[in-house]
Order: structure tokens, then sequence, then C-alpha cells
């Protein structure tokens, strides 16, 4: 089974600053969308940080036959701890934080590794489904069912987030695994994009430029991202939009 990627970044239509990053490493199969907390100094420079220090740390820990959760884990709070002793050093950076989604393909499997409210998704069959969890305050309210998917995109808090890489020394990340299927189209972004695009339009979106994933090209998957950023600026383009997509064939 073979991968195909393609990933964009984007400042989007209100922004002075594009604070998202984003990492691709096709040969290693490891992909990061961080995005920088906007409302924060220095976002651009945690989300820089994230995308710099998780590969090497994973590198490093896959290589010394580490478990791939664990490696997972481990890259993760290296960039938490670099980001936050930033933070500390420099008291024009204190408070930074980015949020970190990423994929590592590993055989058959993917290893999602996410902290805050970037998304992975995924599209099999022509249609989607959310492989990540949100780590914020409208995604406990919906844990707790409290909330529909439909009340959580009107709260006025939605960006609220209760957990992010290196606003404190320490963080806990999550990482999931997704057995991966021939076809599969999967996708990680920040939510300037899942945050004006709907899950709907997104699916649709990825149907629309890829309605056969088993012969997709490049062209076509660099399209699909492409579309994805013409939408979402489309939509208002209030934040920077980050999106990396990889299908398998």
């Amino acid at each position: 089974m073979g991968l195909i990627s393609s990933g964009i970044t984007n400042i989007g239509m209100k922004r002075k600053t594009n604070q998202d990053s984003i990492y691709m490493n096709r040969e290693r199969n490891f992909f990061v969308v961080a995005d920088g907390m906007g409302g924060h100094n220095g976002g651009d420079i945690a989300s820089a940080i994230a995308v710099k220090i998780a590969p090497e740390k994973l590198y490093a820990s896959i290589d010394s036959d580490n478990p791939v959760q664990k490696s997972l884990h481990t890259c993760i709070n290296a960039a938490n701890r670099a980001i936050y002793e930033k933070g500390q050093s420099d008291k024009s950076l204190e408070g930074m934080g980015t949020t970190v989604v990423s994929f590592y393909f590993s055989g058959n499997f993917v290893y999602i590794g996410n902290v805050g409210d970037s998304r992975a998704y995924l599209v099999n069959d022509h249609s989607l489904y959310q492989l990540s969890k949100d780590h914020s305050f409208v995604q406990e309210k919906l844990s707790l069912g409290l909330y529909t998917r439909q009340d959580a995109a009107k709260d006025p808090h939605k960006n609220v987030l209760s957990r992010t890489v290196g606003y404190e020394p320490y963080v806990q990340s999550e990482v999931f695994s997704y057995k991966v299927h021939r076809n599969d189209i999967l996708f990680i972004c920040s939510d300037g994009l899942h945050g004006k695009i709907s899950d709907e339009d997104l699916c649709f979106l990825v149907n629309q430029n890829i309605p056969d994933p088993s012969v997709c090209t490049q062209e076509q998957l660099d399209g699909l991202t492409q579309a994805f950023i013409e939408q979402a600026n489309a939509n208002g383009g209030n934040d920077n939009i980050s999106v990396i997509v990889v299908i398998a064939q």
C-alpha cells in the first residue's frame, strides 16, 4: 500500500500573520499541523517549535525501537517542554502555546497524536468521520451529552481550549490508532478549516475533487487542498488555515 500526500497553509482573510505551521516527511510518513494560539504572544513561534522538535524526538524514539504510541507521546511532550521553556526565558512570549495533530503511518496503521482542537478526519466510502477528539470546553459538553454537534458549532466559546502544547510545563497528549484501508482519504487540519466548513461540505469537497481515490493523481490531490483553502476563505477566512491530506492507494 502506497501513500500520496499534499499539504498547504494559508494566512486566511483577516489575520496579519500566519501562526499555523505544517510539517510533511513523505519518506518517514510523518505529518503535523500546529496552530499557534492567536490570543497569545508568540503563537507563530510556538507552532514553529512544535513542528521542529516533534519530528526530531519522534525519529530518535522510534529508531530506538520504542513503541509508536510511546514515541508519539514523547515527541509531543518534548515539544511542549521546549515551548514552555522558551516562554519562561522570554517574558514577551510567556503564555504562548499551540495545538498539535499528527499522523504517523506504520505498517497498516496510522497513529494520531493530538492536543487541542486541530483535527484528524477520515473519508471512507464517501463518508466523513472525525478520528480525533477536541480538547475544548465545548467538547466536554458534547461528551456529557449536553450538546449536539450543531449546538457546538454555534457556541461563542467554541475556541476555548482545555489543553494546549507549551502553556504549562506538562501536557497530556492523546494517541489514537486506525487500521488503514486502501482508498482511505485522511486529513489533519487547523480549526481555520473545520471551523469555517461544515462536515457535510468537507465531505462534499473531498468527493468532488477525489471521485476515485484508487487512481487519484498528485495534481488532483493538490487541487483538493487548494479547494479546502478557497472554500474556507470564501466562508470568511477568519483564521489561518492549514491542512494535510494523505491517501492510501
